[in-house]
């Protein structure tokens, strides 16, 4: 059962959430990261392990809006989120106890700079056993949650958004590139960049 770091009135205060995360995991033990989008192939920490990982209860989806790193204000690109239901297969990342502190602090400038997601403490199953591991989730009810979108809408986000750390389409084919190499399937994110091979074609065939 997933451990949500409570959710009060300073639940969207990062540094609150951040202090949050640090006393539940105690510092005892190692701590471990699950990745499921941009950390698989971009972590950015130093680890001794990583492993494939199987998570239930929550999936990977592209539906978080992202107005800096892959979009702007005037042109929303997505990056990932984990929603609630269905599974997921990443990765997880050990970090030996005595550096943990130092990897969640810089991990937080990452992933949590407007405390849009909801860090979770996730069962995860790997092949050498159950660990405990955080995760970064995206409630629903978040306005950085896109709900439901159209194919056409995939296209024009896949062909315009840029933000300062590239194009939406550039970190879903990077994801699903590293995801293929690791020998772990997605055929959710696959149907997404067709839409995008859709314009390729196109383009090609106007040229």
């Amino acid at each position: 059962m997933s451990t949500l770091l409570s959710l009060n009135a300073q639940s969207r205060d990062a540094d609150h959430m951040l202090e949050q995360a640090l006393q539940q995991w105690g510092g005892e033990r190692d701590l471990w990261i699950f990745g499921y989008g941009s950390l698989i192939w971009r972590p950015d920490f130093d680890f001794s392990e990583r492993c494939s990982a199987h998570v239930h209860g929550w999936h990977r989806a592209l539906k978080m809006w992202s107005t800096i790193n892959r979009g702007t204000p005037q042109c929303p690109g997505l990056v990932f989120g984990m929603l609630s239901g269905g599974s997921c297969q990443g990765m997880v990342f050990r970090i030996p106890r005595d550096y943990g502190e130092a990897v969640m602090r810089k991990l937080w400038l990452r992933e949590m700079p407007n405390a849009v997601y909801d860090p979770r403490w996730l069962p995860c199953k790997t092949l050498q056993g159950p660990v405990q591991a955080l995760a970064f989730t995206l409630s629903r009810q978040s306005p950085h949650h896109t709900g439901e979108l159209e194919p056409d809408e995939y296209r024009r986000i896949f062909s315009q958004a840029r933000g300062i750390y590239g194009t939406t389409l550039d970190y879903a084919q990077a994801t699903f590139d590293e995801l293929q190499r690791l020998g772990i399937a997605d055929k959710a994110l696959q149907r997404l960049l067709s839409y995008a091979d859709c314009d390729r074609s196109v383009e090609s065939v106007a040229i």
